[in-house]
């Protein structure tokens, strides 16, 4: 009977295991500066459950706050990052702070740059995914604005022009 009990404990203990959250579908974002700025940057999302976890490393900002929001398009082409489109939105909520249950899908965080204009952001974020369904991340665009977001104006948070661009890709 013992060991029979041991046997029932070990496997209890191995499926549960195996059923803890993995790291699911990664991709990566390379932030390029947009014409007159030199801000750059890498970003990786990796799928963790239902939250998709954020680690930013972005430097060449002027030190203090910034807008940081996924856009609908996967287009860096224009100088000044404006092909990227508006924020990405596909379940059509207000722009507003993550820490908020009713935003934007591609709204997060701000960038806060030190006085030598590097910024890290390491979060995990609810409504958007990495690898599939409506609010599916990859193949978007990954916007770092001039101004601090206010969380507040519609639709974009007021933050200013686009200093780095970026395409979010599988990997």
């Amino acid at each position: 009977m013992k060991n029979t009990m041991g046997w029932i404990v070990g496997a209890a203990l191995v499926a549960g295991c195996a059923s803890m959250a993995a790291p699911g579908p990664k991709a990566t974002a390379k932030l390029a500066p947009t014409t007159g700025n030199t801000a750059n940057g890498t970003v990786t999302f990796t799928q963790k459950g239902a939250k998709v976890a954020v680690d930013a490393r972005v430097a060449g900002l002027t030190p203090g706050n910034h807008g940081f929001h996924i856009h609908e398009k996967g287009d860096c082409s224009s100088g000044d990052g404006m092909s990227a489109g508006g924020h990405f939105n596909p379940l059509g909520k207000p722009h507003g702070n993550p820490a908020v249950p009713d935003h934007h899908a591609g709204d997060m965080p701000m960038l806060v740059a030190d006085a030598s204009g590097n910024a890290t952001l390491v979060v995990e974020l609810d409504v958007m995914t990495v690898g599939g369904g409506e609010t599916d991340i990859v193949g978007r665009g990954l916007i770092v604005h001039k101004d601090p977001d206010d969380f507040t104006t519609q639709p974009t948070g007021n933050a200013g022009g686009r200093v780095a661009c970026a395409v979010i890709t599988r990997s």
